[in-house]
């Protein structure tokens, strides 16, 4: 087992050695710009911390790593190409800095490098990774469909909501960590139950993401506090607020979420105080808590070491208390 830090420079030295100079420089120097911005690179730490824990060596799961990390940058060129987003990792986005159809072209050679990647492992892991793989980008896309619905509905459900984050956001988590078990060779049970683990710790995570984008430190969050609300994100938050709240305060929420005002602190401020008085904001706080413990107790079932639960345990916990 390494330090967070350490399988995080592993990934970083494995990208920068599978960099080439390729020609066409604008098909291929927007994929290196988008993958050298940063981020947590939180997914593939996972894959290579699983292929450890499960007595396998991260050194092997690089490769399956670098793959989650390229398809993850992939989907975010194409998702600031649909919501017009001018930053990512306060840079300017592909296709900003580029153009759109870069950006779109960029983005799907992205993905068939990812692809790729898969190729050096022998024909029965390749098969796992690429099967399990395909599985987790098509409901990536599903999620993201349901996002892009939701913008135009005023009858989404919080259990519609869930869904989307699950698709959208916690398959790849959990993907990213099943592959690092398939990798070391885990038995299919034992595979699948880190999958679960990472399904509901990726949840979580999305959770805790919508609670500090209404709540965060504006300090360390590291973008606008009430970028969802000014972007009128139908948010776990946003719909338990409605559901707890009675029908004058529904149409008063419902009315703020309905309009763009040139300066929207107060519409970010009004909104938060419903969050609160609705009990919105604790009733998320909860959420984030019981899909931490569910992940947490899938955790104690896997057949690993005492060790290797501590790292995922301390990894999870890390998560839920960050304030970025």
């Amino acid at each position: 087992m390494l330090a967070l830090d350490q399988y995080r420079d592993a990934i970083l030295q494995h990208l920068q050695e599978q960099k080439v100079k390729k020609e066409p420089i604008n098909l291929y120097g927007p994929i290196d710009y988008i993958l050298q911005l940063g981020g947590k690179r939180l997914r593939p730490i996972l894959t290579l911390m699983t292929a450890d824990i499960f007595g396998g060596d991260h050194k092997e799961a690089l490769d399956a790593a670098l793959a989650v990390e390229v398809f993850h940058n992939f989907s975010l060129v194409h998702d600031d190409i649909m919501d017009d987003a001018p930053l990512r990792r306060g840079k300017e986005t592909v296709h900003e800095k580029w153009d759109i159809n870069t950006g779109i072209l960029s983005g799907d050679a992205m993905l068939i490098l990812a692809y790729q990647l898969f190729e050096s492992y022998e024909p029965e892991i390749f098969q796992k990774l690429a099967k399990l793989f395909s599985k987790t980008a098509i409901e990536v896309c599903e999620g993201q469909q349901y996002d892009v619905d939701f913008e135009t509905r005023d009858d989404v459900t919080i259990d519609e909501y869930l869904k989307m984050i699950e698709y959208k956001t916690a398959v790849l988590v959990a993907a990213a960590m099943k592959m690092g078990a398939i990798i070391a060779n885990a038995r299919e049970e034992e595979a699948q139950k880190v999958y679960d683990f990472g399904l509901n710790l990726g949840l979580a995570f999305q959770l805790k993401d919508d609670y500090l984008d209404a709540f965060g430190d504006p300090k360390t969050f590291g973008k606008q506090v009430g970028g969802d609300i000014i972007e009128n994100k139908k948010t776990y938050l946003y719909l338990k607020a409605l559901a707890l709240s009675d029908t004058k305060e529904r149409e008063q929420l419902a009315h703020l979420f309905s309009v763009q005002p040139i300066d929207p602190s107060e519409k970010i401020s009004t909104t938060k105080e419903m969050f609160e008085s609705s009990g919105a904001a604790r009733a998320t706080l909860n959420e984030i808590e019981s899909y931490t413990s569910k992940a947490f107790s899938i955790l104690e079932k896997l057949n690993i070491e005492e060790k290797g639960k501590q790292s995922f345990r301390a990894f999870g916990e890390m998560l839920m208390n960050r304030t970025i």
